[in-house]
Formats: structure tokens, C-alpha cells, sequence
């Protein structure tokens, strides 16, 4: 009886262990809003290996890993079916080397690799999904060495509870996978995640309908996103964000100018510079992921200006994690304020309308400020408040630092 005994107490001993190191790890991911480049709104489905080994090289030579872009994620289209035992495989003629050569690629750049599937039979685009394969699929996904998997939600059902249910499900599989992998939830906000994603084991969720390229929607009845339209549906939401769970606002569409296909449907003609810097203003101030998708082997000056200033991603990567707070919005203004982990702040105050506008806006705190402005890389005055001109579209970003 004590050697049963000794040997149940050493079971539970492993199995407690086991549960805290997996427990450890889930606690770990995600501490700040992953950062990278998306395959979706510049490739669509027509993705293959030499293209992403080129972007994941670019990646490299263009400072965007050193700026913290350290995902290269692939969105839907890269699925070739099922093999006679049923596992998942990649199309053999997009991915010629397999996914596994492709992540040892990636990750021999010092960059993580991020892939996609759904919670249904097929993906968005119609390809090869995990509903009933979540167990079989997590393994194969973390026997290719991937970091990151993106699951959709195209063709499940409605209600609220499925989409609890079958995104735990994909959670569990991934934990039970053998390796760590982040888990990024995407039923595109109607059935409110923030409230729930966490138990399900997301450490971030898409808040919105996927995003175009474009400021707002032009009326009522015209489909996707705009830039201001999201960022009025999660101003909302900061309460529900912190390390380890994020309010995703979908991808950056800075760079993309236009470009026919998935971003450039639905309205999407393009964005002005001042609003693509606006949509990276307000990305990092309101904590989401930044998942970049323009063409990063031939940036100009201008994308690389807004998509690598070092001064504004170290808002979105600050380690209190804390999403901004609204503190003004009406038809011309919307002022946005977060707390830093050293005590500074953020501020942001952006022109909604389709002229130059004055304002001087009181930041409602205690003491007084430096006033460095994030865009010119300057202090630009002190004081309780900051009186200035604002374009149309323009964010003027700030960090207030304290005297």
C-alpha cells in the first residue's frame, strides 16, 4: 500500500507540474501586442514559399525586425487537403519544401512563423479547415515549429456558446500540442470576445469586420471597415485589454495605396498619408497587434517613416499594457490618453473632420508635463496643455513626460 501511495503522490506531483509549466507558459505569451507582417491584403490566397521567404528577408534588411516586427504570419490559401491519414498538408505547388523548411527558414532569420485555419469545414477562402481535426491539426502545426495560428470563423454557426466551445477546443489542442503557439481569436467582434476570449484560451481577438483601405465608411449599406470606423468600435473596449489578451484591430493597411484585392474591395481606394499615419498613431495607442500588409520588399521613405518610428512603437509595446482611454469625442475631435509603465503618458488627438482645426486641449492631469511630439522627434513646449493646429485626418501624438 505505501509503494501504491508513493506512487500516486508522484503522479500527482508530475501531473501538478506538467499543469503549472503549461499554466506558466499560457501567462507568458503575448505580454505586448504581437508585432509582423500578414500575408492577406497584399497577396490574398496567391501566396507561396519564395514570396514569404523574400518578405521574411525583407523583414530583415528593412528594420522591421529591429523595430519588433517578429511574426511573418500566413493568412488563408496555403492548404493542399488532407494526406490518407488525414493530416493537414500544404499545397505542394504554392509549397514546394513543406511548412516545416519554411519555418526553419524563418526562424533561422531570428523571426517567428505564424499560420491560419477556421473553426469550421472550410476556410473564408474556401480551403481545408480543423473542425474536428483541432487535436491532430495543433500537433501538426507545432511539429512544423509555428508560433502563431490565426483561426477564422467563416461558416460556423451564430450563437455565442459554439464559438466559446470550438474555439477552446482549438485552445486545448494547441496547449496539448507540445509546443507554445499564440492563439489569436477571429470572429470579427459580434459575439463580443473580449468578454469571453480569455476562458477560451485566445490571448488576442479581432474586435471588428475586416478592415478596407480606406478612412470610413462612405454610408450605412457600404461594406468593411475604414480606419476611423474601428477605431470608434474599440475605443470603447480598454478595460478588456492588458499583457496576454488584446483587443485586435485587424491589419495595418499603411503602404498599401490602394492596391486592388482583398483591402481594396468594398470601398477601398486608398488612404492619405496623414490618415495612414493616424492609423499607426492609434493602432499603438489603443494596444492592438500590428500585423503590417504592404509589400515590404519596396517600402518608400514615407511607409518606412510611419511603419518604423521607434518613438510610437514603444507605445504600443509598453509593458503595463494598458489600452487608451477615450477622453473626448465628438464630430470634429476624438483625444485618446494612456499611462505608461515609467509614469509618462500618451496623448493623441485627432481631427476628424475634412478641415484644419484649433484646439487647445487640457490633459486633465496632476502637475506638469514636457511635451514631446512623437511624429517630429522633439519637445515641442511644457505645461497642462497643448494648444495647436491639426489637419484633417491628422493625429498630433504625444509623450508627456513628467518634471
Amino acid at each position: 500500500m505505501r509503494k501504491i501511495s508513493l506512487y500516486l503522490t508522484i503522479i500527482c506531483c508530475l501531473f501538478h507540474f506538467k499543469t503549472s509549466a503549461q499554466s506558466n507558459q499560457e501567462s507568458s505569451l503575448a505580454l505586448t501586442p504581437p508585432m509582423g507582417w500578414m500575408t492577406w491584403n497584399y497577396f490574398a490566397d496567391q501566396i507561396n514559399e519564395k514570396d514569404i521567404m523574400e518578405m521574411a528577408d525583407a523583414m530583415v534588411s528593412s528594420g522591421m525586425l529591429k523595430a519588433g516586427y517578429n511574426y511573418v504570419l500566413i493568412d488563408d490559401g496555403w492548404q493542399g487537403g488532407r494526406d490518407h491519414k488525414n493530416n493537414i498538408i500544404a499545397d505542394p505547388k504554392k509549397f514546394p519544401s513543406g511548412i516545416k523548411a519554411l519555418a526553419d527558414y524563418v526562424h533561422g532569420k531570428g523571426l517567428k512563423l505564424g499560420i491560419y485555419s477556421d473553426a469550421s469545414l472550410l476556410t473564408c477562402a474556401g480551403y481545408t479547415a480543423s473542425l474536428h481535426f483541432e487535436e491532430q491539426d495543433a500537433k501538426t502545426f507545432a511539429s512544423w515549429g509555428i508560433d502563431y495560428l490565426k483561426y477564422d470563423y467563416c461558416g460556423a454557426p451564430e450563437d455565442v456558446e459554439t464559438a466559446k466551445s470550438r474555439y477552446k477546443t482549438m485552445a486545448d489542442a494547441l496547449r496539448n500540442s507540445g509546443r507554445t503557439i499564440v492563439f489569436g481569436i477571429c470572429e470579427w467582434g459580434g459575439r463580443k470576445p473580449w468578454l469571453w476570449a480569455p476562458e477560451s484560451g485566445g490571448q488576442l481577438w479581432r474586435t471588428t469586420n475586416d478592415i478596407r483601405d480606406k478612412w470610413k465608411r462612405r454610408s450605412a449599406k457600404e461594406g468593411g471597415e475604414g480606419i476611423l470606423d474601428i477605431i470608434d468600435l474599440n475605443a470603447p473596449l480598454a478595460e478588456f485589454a492588458g499583457p496576454g489578451h488584446w483587443n485586435d484591430m485587424d491589419m495595418l493597411v499603411v503602404g498599401l495605396n490602394g492596391k486592388k484585392g482583398p483591402s481594396g474591395d468594398l470601398g477601398g481606394t486608398g488612404c492619405t498619408q496623414a490618415e495612414y499615419q493616424s492609423q499607426m498613431s492609434l493602432w499603438c495607442m489603443l494596444a492592438s497587434p500590428l500585423a503590417a500588409t504592404n509589400d515590404i520588399r519596396n517600402m518608400s521613405e514615407e511607409v518606412k517613416r510611419i511603419l518604423l518610428n521607434p518613438e510610437v512603437i514603444l507605445l504600443n509595446q509598453d509593458t503595463l499594457g494598458k489600452q487608451a482611454v477615450r477622453k473626448l469625442n465628438n464630430e470634429t475631435w476624438t483625444v485618446f490618453l494612456k499611462p505608461l509603465a515609467n509614469g509618462d503618458y500618451a496623448l493623441a488627438i485627432l481631427n476628424r473632420s475634412n478641415q484644419t482645426q484649433q484646439i487647445t486641449y487640457d490633459f486633465g492631469l496632476t502637475g506638469s508635463y514636457q511635451i514631446k511630439d512623437l511624429w517630429q522627434h522633439k519637445v515641442i513646449g511644457t505645461g497642462k496643455n497643448w494648444k495647436g493646429s491639426v489637419n484633417s485626418h491628422e493625429t498630433r501624438l504625444f509623450r508627456l513626460i513628467k518634471k
